[in-house]
């Protein structure tokens, strides 16, 4: 089957909904997991675009990313960086995967065409690359045939957070190893788990599927009804912007939330109303779902005493440890089966076998609204970046970045003023009816109240201090009169 030349073209559909929270504090509510470096120099998201790269015989269209409108200036600057063409599909709010997959089905049949889906979540780790290709290309064949496909993951041991993939009859139209679904099973205990492992008849849950977009389309139409109506009402109020498409906000809000799983395969393996095949192809190729620290342990590389490192770390008589440091030293000496991430404004020290529990903190920071559960102290915008270096009572200093062309929104502030030091790079300053130029080392005000804007006008980044002051300091005093982003 490896010569197998697919004639239909397979579109790429990355679902990138998820907020990781096992993951704090690397990922935070507003920079989940997938937007994060955890494996190598990529993002998972990164990741998880270059995977599909050169698959023998079949052919690919451009990626589609589906995401939380949030994301959309990070995912749209990772791909650019990867010199990369994306169409990203903005959720006005997240509605889990059913109805993710149902605006990607809609967008990919606009031009007519009936692409094969290969649907995959943006935080997932795939080892072996070449066995992810092969099984594509197996999934892609039986899809081509209107099929619903999946890969179930060959489990290595009793893992109690996944569900599982009854596999059925091998099936006959296939010469490689695919399997008719008998059912889903939930996350089950571990003693049920080891049964499961010990049959050989069942796989883990990955997320991953193959099938035409108009196979997809009829399926959730016949299986959710309301979830392909709400769906199409927004895709059909969409607009345009860019590699942007934006669906319809108040259409897409009266979708409900439901997964794929629960939606529409579960039905499929039960045998339910005219729906089409569904087939299960084993996949054994390194993968993680990196959930939490003790899975991403199980896939970075480790020194002879098992220990997995990233930044600056120093380990000492320690064993089956991971420290993560976002910049400043990290040194255990003496610890075994350890989890210590450092990032500037949070630390987490857990044993490896509980990080499962860290949302349970994730979950006390929302509940006392501490900024630490939603944003790291550098925050990225569509011009750049501002990192919160320090803050007290009536003041604040950030360390901005602006990019070459980029410029900030018209603005103003009702409860503070702005003093701006331009650290490198030349910046244009709007100050209520002036425009001027500002160069390195040199400094302006803005009052309170006053229209303003930054731009940099040169060929390299601009930096700058500023520092606010003034009784109200959050981010939400602010009044947009004009943005180049599109943000209200």
């Amino acid at each position: 089957m490896h010569n197998t030349v697919i004639d239909t073209i397979v579109q790429p559909v990355i679902l990138s909904g998820g907020s990781g929270t096992r993951l704090w504090p690397l990922s935070r509510e507003k920079y989940p997991k997938q937007l994060l470096p955890l494996f190598g120099d990529d993002s998972l998201l990164q990741g998880t675009v270059r995977r599909v790269d050169g698959i023998d015989g079949v052919s690919l269209a451009t990626p589609m990313i589906v995401c939380n409108e949030e994301y959309r200036f990070v995912i749209a600057e990772q791909l650019r960086l990867m010199n990369k063409e994306g169409v990203i599909v903005l959720e006005p709010v997240g509605r889990n995967t059913a109805p993710a997959l149902t605006l990607a089905a809609l967008e990919a049949a606009r031009a007519g065409d009936d692409p094969i889906l290969l649907v995959m979540p943006a935080d997932h780790v795939v080892i072996d690359g070449l066995a992810f290709h092969n099984a594509v290309r197996e999934g892609a064949a039986l899809a081509a045939k209107g099929m619903v496909v999946t890969f179930g993951i060959t489990p290595d041991c009793p893992e109690t957070g996944y569900g599982y993939i009854q596999a059925g009859a091998k099936l006959k139209e296939s010469s490689a190893d695919a399997f008719s679904i008998r059912r889903f099973v939930e996350k089950p205990d571990y003693e049920t788990a080891q049964q499961y492992v010990d049959s050989g008849d069942y796989l883990w849950n990955s997320g991953l599927f193959m099938m035409r977009s108009s196979v997809w389309i009829s399926a959730i139409e016949q299986c959710r009804p309301d979830i392909f109506s709400a769906c199409d009402s927004a895709w059909k109020a969409e607009q345009l912007d860019g590699n942007f498409v934006r669906v319809g906000k108040l259409e897409f809000e009266q979708c409900p939330s439901d997964s794929i799983d629960y939606a529409v395969m579960e039905k499929i393996a039960a045998g339910q109303m005219n729906l089409p095949a569904g087939v299960v192809i084993p996949l054994s190729a390194g993968w993680s779902d990196v959930g939490a620290w003790g899975s991403l342990w199980q896939v970075l590389p480790k020194d002879l005493n098992g220990n997995a490192t990233q930044g600056d770390v120093m380990l000492t008589d320690c064993a089956d440890t991971l420290a993560f440091s976002g910049g400043r030293l990290v040194a255990c000496v003496g610890v075994t089966d350890l989890v210590v991430v450092e990032t500037s404004d949070a630390i987490l020290v857990a044993h490896k076998s509980k990080t499962q529990d860290v949302k349970k903190i994730v979950d006390s920071l929302k509940q006392q609204h501490r900024a630490e559960g939603l944003l790291h102290r550098k925050v990225y915008r569509p011009w750049g970046w501002y990192d919160s270096v320090d803050i007290g009572e009536r003041f604040q200093v950030k360390r901005m970045m602006v990019k070459p062309g980029a410029k900030l929104s018209l603005q103003l502030h009702h409860h503070r003023a702005e003093h701006w030091v331009v650290v490198k790079g030349t910046a244009r300053v709007t100050r209520g009816e002036d425009s001027y130029l500002v160069t390195e080392n040199e400094s302006t005000y803005i009052p309170l109240g006053t229209k303003h804007r930054l731009e940099n006008v040169g060929k390299m980044p601009l930096e700058i201090i500023e520092v606010q002051s003034g009784g109200y300091l959050a981010e939400d005093d602010i009044e947009r009169f004009d943005d180049h982003y599109g943000r209200s």
